[in-house]
C-alpha cells in the first residue's frame, strides 16, 4: 500500500526577509534602484504636494518611480496589477519598502505628471550621453501606431455621428412602440426588464452623441480637410496599421545608431506622419540645450535617416534651410533600387482588369525613330512629341480610330468595352527642368548614390528593434491613458524604461 508524507496546514513558520538584501546587485531593479535615489532629480513633484503644515503624508515619488518602472519593464501597466505585486511579490515589496501603494494612487502618479515624466525622460538622456551610449553620429526618426483607451466604433464625421444618434433612437421607438403592441399580451417578465434596460441603454448613447456633437467642433487633418472624430478620446485618431484599423496614437521616436538610445520621444493623435520632422528635431534640441558646446557641434553633423512617411516638399525644404544632413526615402526608393528590382511585381491599378489588359511592354516602341506598334501589329500614329503631365515629360502614340474599332483584342486593350477613343500610349522621356531642380530631385539623387544607400540602409536596424522591444519583448502593445498629454507621458516613461535597461546593460560596463 501506498505511504505518502504527512502535511499539515494548521501551523505556523517565520521567514526573515531583508528587503535591501532582495535588491541584488546587477539586477535591473538595482540599477533602476541607483538611478532614481543617486542621479534623478525628482524636485519636479514637489509642487504636486500642498502638506507642509498639515495632512497626510504622501508616498515618495522615487518609491512610485521604481515601483511603476519596474513594472513596465515586465509588460504590466495596469494599476490594480501593480497594486497586487507591491502586496505579493518579494521584488515589489522590497522596492516599494513594503508600503504598498493602492491601485489610485499609482494611476494619479502616471496620470496626472507627464510634464515630470517628460523632465525624467530627458535627464536620462543627457545621463546616456555622460555614459558615452549616444554616438551622435545618425538619429533614425520612425513612429509606431498603438490603441489608446477608446472605441474605434464610437468614431466618425460629424455627420456620421448624428446618423448613429437618429439609428439609435429609431431603434427606441420602435423597442418603445413594440411594448406598446403587447402590454395586453403575455410576455415573460425577464424579457421585459431586459429590453428595458437595452432602451436605457440606448438612450444614454444617444445623449453621450448629442452632448459631444453640440460642445466639439470638427476635427481638421494636416492638409485641413475634416477626419473622424471620437467622442471617448477626440484627440486620438483611427488609422491604419498592419494588424487592422486601430483607434490610437503614433508614437514617434528618434534613436542614436550606437546604442539605440531613445534622443526623444512624443505621441502625436494622427495616422499621417507628414510634418512631424520639425518637433522631433525642435524637442532634440531642448533635450541638448544645456549640454556643452562639444555635444552641440556634435549634433549639428548628425544624420537624419526617415521613411517615406516623412516624405514631402515642405520638410525638405525645411531641412534645407536648416542645413540638416537629411536621408529620407521616396515612396519610389526600392523601385529605382536594382537590389530590390525583381523582390516584388507592381500591382495594377485595375486589380479586376490587371490580367485582361495590354501593358506598355507589350507594345514595340522604338523610342529613336518615334515609332510604335500594338500588340495586333496595327502602326499607331504619332500624337505628341514630347507632352507634359505634371513634372514629367512623355512621347504620345495613339491608334487609328478604324483600327480599333475593328480589332478582335479590343477587348484586352481598352478599359472598357464602352470606350470610344482608341488606345494611347505615354512613353516617359524625362522630367521638367524646374523638377530637376526641386528640393525632391535633389533627395532622391542623394539617397540613390552609393553613400547615400549605406547610410540609409542603416535606419531599419536602428529604430525598429526599439519598437519591437517595447511590444514584443516586453510586452506593452497599447496605452491605457486618454488624451494626448496623458498619452505622451506614458509613450516617454516606456521609452524612458528602454533607456534605463540600455544604461543597465551597457552603462556600467567600464566603471
Amino acid at each position: 500500500m501506498a505511504r505518502y508524507k504527512d502535511y499539515n496546514y494548521d501551523q505556523m513558520r517565520m521567514i526573515p526577509v531583508s528587503y535591501a538584501k532582495q535588491i541584488l546587485p546587477g539586477s535591473f531593479e538595482h540599477s533602476l534602484s541607483w538611478l532614481v535615489d543617486e542621479e534623478l532629480d525628482l524636485s519636479v513633484y514637489d509642487q504636486h504636494y500642498c502638506n507642509d503644515d498639515g495632512g497626510r503624508p504622501a508616498y515618495d515619488p522615487r518609491l512610485l518611480l521604481k515601483v511603476v518602472v519596474l513594472a513596465y519593464s515586465k509588460g504590466i501597466t495596469g494599476s490594480r496589477r501593480i497594486e497586487s505585486l507591491c502586496r505579493e511579490n518579494i521584488t515589489f515589496m522590497a522596492l516599494s519598502a513594503d508600503l504598498q501603494p493602492d491601485h489610485s494612487t499609482v494611476a494619479d502618479f502616471i496620470s496626472r505628471s507627464p510634464e515630470a515624466i517628460a523632465d525624467l525622460f530627458s535627464q536620462i538622456v543627457l545621463m546616456c550621453d555622460e555614459l558615452d551610449l549616444i554616438g551622435k553620429d545618425m538619429f533614425a526618426i520612425d513612429g509606431c501606431k498603438l490603441p489608446s483607451n477608446a472605441a474605434k466604433e464610437w468614431s466618425g464625421t460629424h455627420a456620421e455621428l448624428n446618423k448613429k444618434r437618429q439609428k439609435i433612437d429609431r431603434a427606441v421607438c420602435r423597442m418603445l412602440q413594440r411594448h406598446r403592441e403587447t402590454d395586453s399580451a403575455e410576455c415573460q417578465p425577464e424579457i421585459i426588464e431586459r429590453e428595458r434596460e437595452q432602451i436605457k441603454k440606448l438612450r444614454a448613447a444617444s445623449r453621450k452623441i448629442k452632448r459631444f456633437l453640440e460642445s466639439e467642433s470638427e476635427r481638421t487633418g494636416v492638409s485641413g480637410s475634416v477626419v473622424k472624430s471620437n467622442i471617448t478620446d477626440n484627440e486620438s485618431a483611427k488609422m491604419k496599421t498592419s494588424h487592422g484599423v486601430i483607434q490610437g496614437y503614433t508614437g514617434v521616436a528618434a534613436v542614436d545608431n550606437s546604442y539605440q538610445v531613445v534622443v526623444h520621444a512624443e505621441a502625436y493623435g494622427q495616422g499621417q506622419e507628414h510634418g512631424l520632422i520639425k518637433p522631433v528635431l525642435e524637442g532634440i534640441r531642448e533635450t541638448f540645450k544645456e549640454s556643452d558646446n562639444k555635444t552641440k557641434r556634435a549634433l549639428k553633423k548628425t544624420k537624419i535617416t526617415t521613411d517615406a512617411g516623412y516624405h514631402n516638399e515642405t520638410t525638405l525644404d525645411y531641412l534645407e534651410d536648416e542645413g540638416i544632413d537629411a536621408y529620407i526615402a521616396d515612396t519610389g526608393y526600392r523601385a529605382r533600387d536594382p537590389r530590390f528590382k525583381d523582390h516584388k511585381a507592381t500591382k495594377e491599378r485595375n486589380r479586376r482588369k490587371a490580367k485582361a489588359r495590354f501593358t506598355q511592354a507589350e507594345f514595340s516602341i522604338d523610342r529613336d525613330k518615334r515609332t510604335c506598334r500594338c500588340p495586333a501589329g496595327n502602326v499607331m500614329w504619332l500624337k505628341a512629341k514630347r507632352a507634359r503631365i505634371g513634372h514629367h515629360w512623355f512621347i504620345q502614340f495613339q491608334a487609328y480610330e478604324s483600327d480599333c474599332a475593328n480589332c478582335g483584342m479590343r477587348k484586352r486593350c481598352l478599359r472598357s468595352d464602352q470606350q470610344k477613343t482608341p488606345r494611347q500610349i505615354n512613353v516617359a522621356l524625362d522630367i521638367t527642368a524646374e523638377r530637376k531642380a526641386s528640393v525632391i530631385e535633389r533627395m532622391k539623387r542623394k539617397i540613390d548614390s552609393v553613400q547615400g544607400r549605406h547610410i540609409y540602409s542603416q535606419r531599419l536596424g536602428t529604430v525598429e528593434p526599439v519598437f519591437g522591444h517595447i511590444s514584443d519583448a516586453i510586452g506593452i502593445k497599447r496605452f491605457s491613458l486618454r488624451t494626448k498629454r496623458k498619452v505622451d507621458g506614458q509613450w516617454k516613461l516606456m521609452m524612458m524604461l528602454h533607456n534605463i535597461l540600455k544604461i543597465h546593460r551597457y552603462g556600467w560596463e567600464d566603471s
